[in-house]
């Protein structure tokens, strides 16, 4: 059977570094033909100890620990790709929970043809405890929170633009290159553009599933999306066609709420239109939280999930229109939203 590289980026991961190993321990792949490689970009909680005592209690499964000293995710991916020895690289994140079979439905995947990188479905799970966190998990994995990205719901297979985390022949960086390391965010989608623009094809098979773990709170949720919508201008400026309506909703919608409030008094007849387009709004969200609150019974659903997916739209579309003013200051230092 082919060698695998199991590639890891990782900072401050100890409460969920065990849970990865774990399940790449229960893979339904032979252990001689896998090593693991973390990417730890000097983690300063407890994350290498949890990982020395996971590699204490099983030795039987290859884990190799690499000091990322750039702590970007591109750096920490591009650094791990030099140390891998596998024929085939398989992505994970240290926040996520691959199924038994994911490498080996990879894998077989790959080894049929259909696409040049291949990835799967996230099982979107709580980052914490409480109904904010259950909250925030159900809004991440909501059409109205992340339009359609389909890796987050679908049970179609088909090709697709993108793919969450993905596994390709070593043999692929050859030839396009590794991860760039000048985006501190949708290195990912980047990677995939290029593959796509080689002509080869990135492939979503909801047979590939992995659990991931939600962010915990809604400023931890703000940050991450903040990053997505920021860095997202920086794709748009090399690949301008790989924008989707889902990524062009956010910043219109942030446009839109802040313009109509500031020329409010001058709308005449239009500010009924303006106000009807913000109620709208707020009764979808609403509407999506009391659909969640109800399957789950748990009613602070009802204000947690229009909570989660208010953040996600406003941090994305206002750090993207941040991003864009950014590009036209070349010479500005570039930093990514806190």
């Amino acid at each position: 059977m082919p060698t695998v590289s199991v590639i890891v980026p990782c900072y401050n991961e100890e409460k969920t570094i065990a849970k990865l190993l774990g399940a790449l321990l229960a893979q339904k792949y032979p252990r001689e033909q896998m090593e693991v490689i973390i990417s730890d970009g000097d983690s300063q909680d407890g994350t290498r100890a949890a990982i020395a005592a996971f590699c204490a209690a099983h030795p039987d499964l290859a884990v190799r620990v690499v000091t990322n000293c750039g702590r970007t995710i591109p750096a920490a991916l591009n650094l791990a790709l030099a140390e891998a020895r596998g024929e085939f690289i398989v992505r994970l994140d240290a926040h996520s929970m691959p199924h038994p079979h994911y490498i080996a439905t990879s894998l077989r995947l790959l080894e049929a043809g259909k696409g040049a990188n291949v990835g799967g479905v996230w099982e979107i799970l709580p980052g914490g405890e409480g109904w904010l966190a259950q909250s925030i998990a159900v809004a991440a994995a909501h059409p109205l929170g992340v339009g359609d990205a389909k890796y987050r719901y679908t049970d179609q297979a088909a090709a697709v633009d993108t793919v969450p985390f993905g596994a390709f022949r070593k043999s692929l960086i050859a030839e396009i290159g590794g991860f760039d390391e000048t985006l501190l965010a949708n290195e990912d989608y980047e990677f995939n553009a290029r593959i796509r623009q080689a002509g080869y094809s990135v492939y979503l098979d909801p047979e590939i599933r992995a659990v991931y773990f939600a962010r915990a709170t809604l400023a931890a949720l703000a940050r991450q999306y903040a990053r997505y919508g920021f860095w997202k201008t920086r794709m748009l400026a090399r690949y301008p066609g790989t924008l989707r309506w889902r990524q062009a909703l956010p910043p219109l919608f942030v446009a839109g709420l802040l313009g109509g409030a500031l020329a409010f008094p001058w709308l005449g007849p239009l500010q009924i239109v303006y106000s009807l387009a913000v109620v709208s709004y707020l009764l979808a969200v609403l509407a999506a939280g009391l659909l969640a609150a109800g399957r789950a019974r748990l009613l602070l659903l009802a204000l947690g999930v229009p909570l989660a997916i208010i953040t996600m739209h406003l941090a994305w579309g206002a750090a993207f229109w941040w991003g864009l003013f950014r590009l036209r200051r070349p010479a500005a230092k570039e930093t990514s939203p806190k």
